[in-house]
């Protein structure tokens, strides 16, 4: 950028100099003419030396060629406006960078676990073979049996309609027919009758308080009034630190006894909310395991309650550890029957090799993933990409 203006400002200069050097010669003429208009030979001792420097200034220049004025005016106007707007330009294209590479390329494991299949089936033709390292692909990625073969059985035809021969060629349908099978709604609910209340459901471990924490902090830099409740009323340490995020991000926190009622909790904090006015609750629940019926059925409770004015479960997010595998897809099933769950966010994607486990959710659950955690860092919480999501899984 400096650069640039340096070599327009040249140029102008140079322009100004050309136009104002009849002038210049004139006065040069006029200072060494005697009176009888002969030339005056400089002597040795003469200012008029090969050393000798002309200066004149650019407002003396203006004052004698009117003209010029427009162009030193747009030099300056150059010279003070450009760079800064160039630097926001810049500035901007740098943040887009950032932004655009902080999904994919934290995806590295997953990725990995990839590379060398999809290396192989660049480098071959369409045959028996390739159709069978796919097929090995997509389940070690964990995609899961039953996900699998609906995703081959449709590139196969899609292959025969289209006479694909390559290994590229077919390498780019797949990620076009799994673009298509992710292209579903991500929205995060806000707008609903009443006092939105977010469920966070999960078995334990899998990074639910966390989870809150980061959504809690991403909602109030957005400008919401943000309410946490400590729905997880067995583990004293949940609470606390689930406290500590409320803290740190600006959010009211309610919390009751150990050992309190888990619907209790939450509906006051709910109450809370209606008197603050606030935009949302995010409700922590205890780690609850699957398959204590009993569990489940309270968990169930706590959905019940939530949703009486004047509060409204806008959504009822599953949170499973990616590191678990076809592990998660059980979960997201017994969850389901309990809950009526929204969406799913899918922690610790960053350091998994299964992220496969996205297509079995949404094509056997029907389950969009709208959030997954990929990183330590207070903002690495982020949007499910399923664009980028893909593409990373099958580039080289």
């Amino acid at each position: 950028m400096t650069t640039g203006i340096f070599i327009v400002s040249s140029v102008v200069l140079v322009f100004v100099f050309l136009a104002a050097l009849p002038r210049i010669n004139s006065w040069w003429l006029n200072r060494n003419l005697v009176p009888d208009q002969g030339l005056v030979e400089p002597s040795a001792e003469s200012p008029l030396s090969e050393e000798r420097e002309i200066v004149v200034s650019l407002e003396e220049l203006v004052d004698e060629e009117p003209e010029l004025g427009e162009i030193v005016v747009s030099l300056e106007e150059l010279v003070d406006q450009e760079p800064q707007a160039s630097d926001d330009v810049f500035e901007q294209q740098v943040e887009d960078s950032v932004n655009k590479k902080s999904f994919g390329s934290r995806l590295a494991k997953a990725k990995s676990a990839m590379s060398g299949y999809v290396t192989s089936i660049r480098n071959s033709e369409v045959n028996e073979s390739i159709w069978e390292q796919l097929e090995e692909a997509l389940i070690v990625a964990d995609v899961g049996v039953a996900a699998t073969s609906s995703v081959l059985d449709r590139l196969k035809k899609t292959a025969e309609d289209e006479q694909i021969t390559k290994g590229p060629e077919l390498l780019e349908a797949l990620k076009v027919q799994m673009k298509s099978d992710l292209d579903v709604d991500r929205t995060l609910e806000l707008n609903c009758e009443g006092i939105p209340v977010w469920l966070f459901v999960g078995v334990n471990g899998v990074g639910k308080t966390t989870t809150i924490g980061k959504l809690g902090q991403s909602l109030a830099v957005q400008g919401h009034s943000v309410v946490m409740a400590a729905g997880d009323t067995f583990r004293a340490a949940a609470a606390e630190q689930l406290e500590t995020w409320a803290d740190r991000c600006g959010a009211h926190f309610v919390r009751g006894q150990e050992g309190a009622d888990p619907s209790s909790v939450i509906f006051d904090a709910i109450i809370s909310a209606e008197k603050r006015d606030a935009d949302v609750v995010l409700a922590d629940t205890a780690g609850r395991l699957q398959n204590k019926v009993n569990l489940m059925e309270e968990l169930a409770k706590v959905r019940r309650v939530a949703d009486r004015n004047p509060g409204s479960v806008a959504e009822v997010f599953l949170v499973i550890d990616a590191t678990t595998g076809q592990n998660g897809l059980t979960q997201a099933r017994e969850f389901a029957r309990a809950v009526d769950v929204t969406g799913v966010v899918l922690t610790k994607l960053d350091g998994s090799a299964k992220g496969g486990i996205v297509f079995a959710i949404e094509k056997e659950m029907g389950l969009p993933v709208k959030l997954v955690g990929l990183g330590e860092g207070i903002d690495d919480l982020v949007p499910f990409e399923s664009e980028e999501f893909v593409e990373t899984l099958f580039s080289n």
